[in-house]
């Protein structure tokens, strides 16, 4: 889709996207939150849920992110979400699918569509954080053929030992001065300036000098995360996606929708948690009525939903903007969107512990996991200052403070 949207159509929802999400809410019921990852991956797969997003000709739904986003809030709302959706067919399937060649599309999309096929996306890295523009892994020209050599390191690489490949976001041609771009670490449509020069490469899991260490996270989560060493990997010339003097425009075309649909995460991970919250405030009795009588109880979770409602409406209208082709409006909005899901998400789950009292910290009810669950929608893939920082001069046009 292309031309100016009509910026309003997104505030309704379509029967179409009543019906996914129904579907989507019946499948995460069936699992529920002992969920196992690959059973409910490979159901979602045989159902065409993974790859709502992607082209029809290459097996997908035809859709765009705003069908995706659906997805994963309503298995996230079921207390099921699948990470790697934010990966695989969000990042890495938007970028194949728009910028990749004919033959990428044919090896890829198909697989990541139906999820027989995941691909990991490898951008952090341990000295840049959220400054994209010190990105030190570099690609250079194989002198021994017309191939690429990959030098570097990344972190924080979800589910790199169950994908088929990774793309690895690297540097080519000019070095110049990282300092001086003129884009942000927040993301969005900004312009490449400076020395910035991304490419983004595939590069197969069991590629020579592809090296992967898991990082011991306090997080328990299905998907591992992994710091990557990349060695002298070579990679054939089709290893490249898309045109060497656009990575810009092609990183940010996975950014977006990564945003997207992370504030679906968050969302779904926030109404879980606010329904087991209200469900036992309802039936909880202390005194002569239910403590979800009491205002101190109420108000803070009408509160929280509230919170949730309102971010509910600047995702959709990030992923319309998106999938409208307007690049510009939803870097704006996707990164909105992130900001007000993530906050919305850890003041719903610390409100719902707080309603259950200690019963909220039991393995039974499943809410204490999420305590920390909830704080990565504020820390990644973005970090909620950075996207203030985004926010003041991008929108409001103040100065630049870094």
């Amino acid at each position: 889709m292309s031309g100016t949207p009509d910026r309003t159509s997104f505030l309704t929802e379509s029967e179409e996207h009543t019906a996914l999400r129904a579907a989507v809410a019946a499948l995460g019921r069936r699992h529920g939150r002992g969920y196992d990852r690959e059973t409910l991956w490979r159901e979602a797969g045989k159902l065409g849920y993974l790859g709502v997003n992607l082209p029809e000709e290459y097996g997908g739904g035809g859709g765009g992110i705003a069908e995706l986003s659906l997805v994963m809030e309503e298995l996230a709302a079921a207390g099921c979400p699948l990470l790697l959706m934010i990966v695989s067919p969000a990042i890495c399937g938007t970028v194949i699918a728009r910028f990749g060649t004919d033959a990428q599309k044919r090896q890829w999309l198909p697989g990541l569509a139906d999820g027989s096929r995941t691909m990991a996306f490898g951008i952090t890295e341990p000295d840049a954080g959220s400054n994209s523009h010190r990105i030190t892994t570099t690609a250079r020209r194989d002198p021994d053929g017309d191939g690429w050599i990959l030098t570097g390191r990344k972190v924080f690489v979800s589910g790199v030992d169950i994908a088929d490949a990774t793309l690895i976001v690297g540097r080519t041609g000019r070095t110049g001065n990282p300092g001086n771009s003129g884009s942000d670490g927040a993301g969005g449509a900004g312009g490449a300036g400076g020395g910035l020069k991304p490419c983004l490469f595939i590069v197969p899991r069991d590629a020579e000098g592809f090296g992967r260490t898991p990082i011991d996270m306090e997080l328990h989560t299905a998907e591992k995360q992994f710091e990557l060493v990349l060695d002298d990997v070579r990679l054939p010339a089709d290893a490249l996606v898309g045109d060497e003097d656009a990575g810009l425009r092609q990183l940010f075309a996975g950014l977006n929708p990564e945003r997207v649909m992370t504030a679906a995460y968050a969302l779904g991970i926030g109404r879980y948690a606010l329904g087991r919250a209200v469900e036992y405030a309802k039936t909880r009795q202390v005194w002569k009525a239910p403590i979800g009588a009491h205002q101190a109880i109420a108000h803070p979770l009408a509160q929280a939903h509230i919170e949730i409602e309102l971010a509910e409406l600047m995702l959709r209208k990030a992923a319309f903007l998106y999938d409208a082709g307007d690049d510009t409006g939803a870097g704006e909005a996707a990164n909105m969107a992130k900001y007000a899901a993530g906050e919305a998400c850890v003041h719903a789950v610390d409100q719902a512990v707080h309603t259950l009292g200690g019963n909220g910290l039991t393995r039974e009810y499943g809410l204490a996991s999420l305590v920390t669950a909830a704080r990565v929608a504020r820390i990644a893939p973005v970090s909620r200052e950075m996207i203030l920082n985004y926010v003041s001069h991008q929108s409001l046009g103040l100065p630049k403070s870094y």
